[in-house]
């Protein structure tokens, strides 16, 4: 464990003593010429036409369906975004990249290259060619939740068998569509998808990584049809997109506490990451969760165990490294008897957002992409996600997403020159307000407000929409002594990618 502690340990002692004011201080700099500015959206969040095309029913519009989001709201119409006019706002807001994603069940509505919905894919063509068309590249995902019904009646990411489909999925999309995009990513965020769909929500104890297991798996095989069959014709990266809040001490001065927040970061960004970088799971996750199993009468931990074989197979599947980020936590032990025995609270003085779970907390983005640099060896980093939610009152006057995007680019601006963090790219989450999962219309995060009461789904840009395509246009934030607003650009041009093939 020396390893996964000293990561953490060069991270929080370079940060520690810093004052607020240290902490806070704004860097009036501009990142490099070739970064990538980008927003994002969500199949199933954004498009609608949930059953129009051929498509089939995918495990949220089930969701929504049996009741179970806010309200009784379901994505059905969702924003309407089944047509290619959004990318009109995408111009307006500036962007050189959208990060988007595909509905599998869309192109595929059983899951499976038996049946292929070529009106689903036609979508998909149109719609990337009037980005590109605009000067915008496709950033697409290829699996962000909206797992195909059909595939959960016969188990789901808990069948081993979907490893085998969802490679075929990908190897069909690639075929298909690859020849006009040169960003992908595999899956968005497996941890959400393992332990809140599968450990919260559904059974806890063993499933959760039994789910996590048939992810990495499916991601490594995705990456190598890619880097096998594709790559060369195609010229494309690809890699998968991790989450992670940043964990600190409650109490700074307690060892237990620093100890529960390395144990929470090993179980969060650590249980995906290291298998990609490293090729297993990290030390504290199976020393943890083997003692815990053989604890509660296990005769084995319930963290399965990857082949020799899988090892070689998952390591190194990257081109980048795909990180989403949104709020830190402050961490204590506990005694659970499945997961890291971690606990979370916040600091009341962090700032409130729309979201229960997100606390403005711009400090801690900077110190996790440290640890990323410190924990797997300074990997090129796009940030695939980022961004702050409202409740309430429709209010197109959102200083309080401005606030929050200045002051964490900045963060990450600060980290990129100060801390030599490889940051290639940003994408603020999202584009339009849209069907937030289980909260339904009722938390928005978008830069356009969908207004539902007009026939025609109107998008009415909120104020950010000007703040966000200003960093943009200037990117980054150069100093005012330069004489013009957008002057100052850092000297020289990113580093080229280096394709991590194997």
């Amino acid at each position: 464990m020396t390893g996964l502690r000293n990561s953490y340990q060069t991270v929080w002692d370079k940060f520690k003593s810093q004052t607020t004011a240290e902490r806070d201080l704004f860097l009036q700099e501009s990142f490099p010429s070739g970064f990538q500015w980008a927003t994002s959206s969500v199949s199933f969040k954004t498009e609608g036409g949930w059953s129009e095309g051929g498509k089939g029913e995918t495990i949220w519009d089930r969701f929504g369906h049996e009741g179970l989001a806010f309200a009784n709201q379901t994505a059905d119409l969702a924003c309407d975004s089944y047509l290619e006019e959004d990318v009109a706002i995408l111009k307006q807001l500036k962007v050189t990249h959208y990060r988007f994603s595909i509905s599998w069940s869309r192109v595929l509505p059983d899951g499976t290259t038996n049946y292929i919905n070529e009106a689903g894919l036609n979508y998909y063509h149109r719609l990337v060619d009037a980005l590109i068309a605009a000067n915008i590249q496709p950033h697409v995902t290829l699996y962000h939740w909206d797992l195909p019904q059909a595939l959960q009646d016969i188990g789901g990411w808990e069948n081993d068998t979907i490893v085998t489909k969802f490679r075929d999925y990908a190897d069909f999309i690639f075929d298909r569509l690859g020849h006009k995009v040169k960003f992908w990513i595999t899956i968005n965020e497996p941890y959400n998808v393992a332990m809140i769909g599968h450990g919260i929500s559904f059974r806890p104890g063993t499933l959760p990584y039994v789910i996590g297991h048939n992810l990495l798996k499916a991601h490594a095989e995705a990456w190598h049809i890619y880097n096998d069959k594709y790559r060369a014709k195609q010229n494309g990266i690809i890699s998968i997109t991790i989450n992670s809040d940043w964990s600190e001490p409650r109490n700074p001065y307690k060892q237990e506490d620093y100890d529960a927040a390395i144990r929470a970061i090993q179980f969060y960004i650590g249980w995906f990451a290291h298998p990609v970088y490293n090729g297993d799971y990290n030390d504290i996750m199976k020393t943890v969760i083997r003692e815990r199993s053989l604890a509660a009468g296990l005769s084995e931990s319930r963290l399965p165990e990857f082949t020799p074989e899988e090892v070689k197979r998952i390591k190194g599947t990257y081109d980048y490294f795909g990180f989403n980020y949104y709020t830190t936590v402050l961490t204590f032990p506990v005694d659970y008897k499945n997961l890291q025995g971690a606990g979370s609270t916040v600091d009341l003085t962090w700032l409130d957002s729309g979201s229960g779970w997100l606390k403005v907390t711009p400090f801690g983005f900077r110190r996790i992409l440290n640890f990323i640099k410190e924990e797997y060896g300074n990997p090129p980093i796009i940030i695939t996600e980022n961004g702050i939610s409202e409740r309430g009152t429709v209010d197109l006057n959102d200083t309080h997403r401005s606030h929050y995007y200045e002051k964490y680019i900045n963060q990450a601006l600060k980290a990129y020159l100060l801390d030599g963090v490889d940051i290639r790219g940003y994408t603020a989450w999202s584009l339009m307000d849209n069907f937030e999962w289980a909260k339904g219309f009722s938390e928005r995060f978008g830069f356009f407000y969908v207004n539902h009461s007009d026939p025609n789904i109107s998008r009415v840009a909120k104020k950010s929409v000007s703040d966000y395509s200003k960093i943009i246009t200037c990117n980054g934030f150069p100093h005012p002594a330069s004489g013009h607003e957008c002057l100052n650009p850092v000297e020289g041009k990113l580093t080229p990618w280096i394709v991590n093939s194997t």
